[in-house]
This record gives C-alpha cells, structure tokens and sequence, in this order.
C-alpha cells in the first residue's frame, strides 16, 4: 500500500515539473525579440544623447537579430551613434563593414554619403591636412556616379563645390608663404595650380595677380604682361588688376568712383508691397 503511494506521488511530481517546464518555454522571448528590445534601448539611448551607449546597444542587437533587414538596419544604426559623437574613424570602419557585410541593403547610398560626411567634418580650414578634403571629394564623385537621382548626389554636388574652394585656398595660402620667403619658383608653380585645376573658384583672380608680381619679380616681363592681359579680359574692373596694373605703371592711381548703394532682393520686394 506504502509502495503504491509512493509510486503516485512522484508521479505527479513529475508531471507538475514537465508541466511547469512548458510553461517556461512558452513565455520565454526568442533570440529575435530580444534583439529588437535591445535595438529599442539603442534608440532611446541616442535620444537621451548617450550615442556611446546607444552603439553598444546597437552592436548588441545586430549579434542577436536573425533577419537581414533587422540586422542591417541595427548595423547602420551603429554607425550612425559614432558618428552622432564624432567618433568619425569608428563611424566610418563601421560603414565599411556594414557595405561589406550587407550587399543588399536599400540604404548604402546613404552609408556612402555617412563615410562622406565623416571625412567633410574632418575638414577644418586650408591650412590643414588635405586628407579628408581628397578622401570627402571623392566619395562624393562616387555617391553622384552611382547613386545620380537621390537627395545624396544633389548634396554632394554643393559639398564638392565647398571642397574644391578648399583646395584652391590651400594652395593660395602656401603660396602667398612662398612669396613671403621669396621662393619664387615653388609659388609660381602653386599659383599655376590654381589657375590650371581651380579656375572656377574665388581664388584665380588672385591667382592671376600673384603670377602677374611673380613673373615681374623673376625679370620675365613678357610672361608678366601675358597673365595680367588675361586677368584684365576676365576680371577687369576688378582690384586686383588694377594691383597688376600698378606693377607695370607705379604711379598708376585708380579713380574711386561713387556707387549707388544697392538694395536686396528682400528689401526690394518689401517696398514694392506699398507702393
């Protein structure tokens, strides 16, 4: 009689663990489900500005996520946290891995112009490194080849404008510190550069100029005459050929002629509502 009860009893402490068991795995989350919470805490961390702690977060759900546009999507959203914090070297090794990694995201026009902008920010003014100048310039050119008909290929069409005025500048101001030292050939080949590769920038009026005293400088007269000749058929109400005027003519004194001030565009419409 013992025996038996014994028997029932463990019996149903069997099946209450079994039973209790599949009660657990049914509440348990999937790898996925965690995945996506843990991508929920990486969005609300780079809202609440902790981009450092968003990217942990971010990194950690691409490991758990199983499908690709999840997974994708979280490893964008890493890169995008180091960039939001400037970490623009992290930013941009983790867009490299994110093309690399995944081919068939509908999003790489938009990792390319990222790794664009990292290296664009990096540029400080002209008398800095030119590496993220060239690097940003040429991810633009490859974001306007490849990716013609988005939003990203108009901005980089500005941006590479930006550029190419920053690397006109960078080689006006070495230039003017040639001529500063009187090293007169590394300027004029400087000043060469500019008018050769920038000629549609600010800068090649003054280009022109420079090249104008340089050549004077260096006693070639005819090489002088030549670029102020094309700096006065280009720019020649300009004050920096009536400079290159005063190398050939010392006494040369320019008229000041009295301009109307003219109005804006604004202004100008506003006034014409009352009249």
């Amino acid at each position: 009689m013992l025996k038996n009860f014994l028997i029932l009893f463990l019996s149903v402490c069997l099946l209450f663990s079994c039973g209790k068991k599949t009660v657990e795995k049914v509440i348990e989350p999937n790898i996925d489900e965690i995945g996506k919470s843990l991508y929920e805490e990486g969005v609300e961390a780079l809202n609440e500005g902790n981009a450092f702690y968003a990217a942990k977060k971010f990194r950690e759900a691409e490991l758990a996520l199983t499908q690709y546009a999840w997974s994708s999507k979280a490893s964008l959203m890493v890169s995008y946290a180091e960039y939001s914090r400037s970490a623009y070297s992290n930013a941009i090794f983790e867009l490299e891995r994110h093309i690399e990694n995944y081919p068939a995201d509908n999003n790489l026009d938009y990792a390319h112009y990222l790794i664009a902008m990292c290296h664009y920010e990096q540029i400080l003014d002209e008398k800095k490194d030119l590496g993220p100048l060239l690097k940003a310039k040429k991810k633009f050119e490859f974001i306007m080849e490849n990716f013609p008909d988005t939003d990203y290929a108009t901005d980089s069409r500005f941006k590479i404008d930006l550029i190419v005025d920053q690397l006109a500048a960078k080689e006006m101001s070495v230039a003017r510190f040639y001529m500063k030292t009187e090293k007169w050939i590394p300027a004029l080949n400087r000043l060469k550069v500019v008018v050769n590769e920038y000629d549609t920038t600010v800068f090649v009026e003054e280009a022109l100029h420079r090249l104008v005293e340089v050549y004077y400088r260096l006693g070639l007269e005819d090489e002088a005459k030549q670029a102020a000749s094309i700096l006065g058929y280009n720019y020649k109400a300009g004050d920096w050929y009536k400079r290159s005027y005063k190398v050939f003519n010392k006494k040369y004194k320019s008229k000041k002629i009295k301009k109307e001030k003219k109005e804006g565009l604004i202004r100008r419409k506003i006034k014409s509502l009352f009249e």
